[in-house]
């Protein structure tokens, strides 16, 4: 595998994306195998019943499943990806943790989580998983 990336390389990364940077994704922490990505709802996210739209829900597993493996094993690509959705996705603010499961030579297997902010605390509100590879 390469090298892993830095906190600082992965902000890089982000930056230099137009799709994180149009969703508002920001790197709240990424190391060791894990990454915190936050968003802010907007309107943009938000699908008609002003929910988060289970697309953002699965670009947030993908880029936070994507970072973490990048700690690891620097530059990826996902293979695949799995989103699934406990509950309505309200919040004013999302957070998605992901950790990796197992680094192989090959792949590297990741879960996220991802939980609504509101004034009352976190709530789980979609899970997912995906399978990187180095690049």
């Amino acid at each position: 595998m390469s090298d892993a990336a830095s906190l600082a390389t992965i902000m890089e990364v982000n930056a230099a994306s137009g799709f994180n940077g149009f969703a508002g994704f920001e790197v709240l922490h990424a190391a060791d195998g894990r990454a915190e990505i936050g968003v802010k709802a907007r309107p943009e996210l938000l699908q008609y019943a002003g929910l988060l739209h289970a697309g953002a829900l699965g670009a947030l597993i993908d880029v936070s499943c994507g970072f973490a493996a990048a700690t690891l094993a620097g530059r990826i690509v996902v293979v695949q990806y799995s989103v699934r959705c406990y509950r309505p996705a309200s919040g004013e603010r999302f957070i998605a943790r992901a950790h990796v499961v197992k680094a192989g030579r090959r792949q590297l297997f990741v879960e996220a989580e991802i939980f609504a902010l509101n004034e009352g605390g976190e709530v789980l509100v979609a899970g997912g998983d995906a399978v990187l590879m180095p690049h």
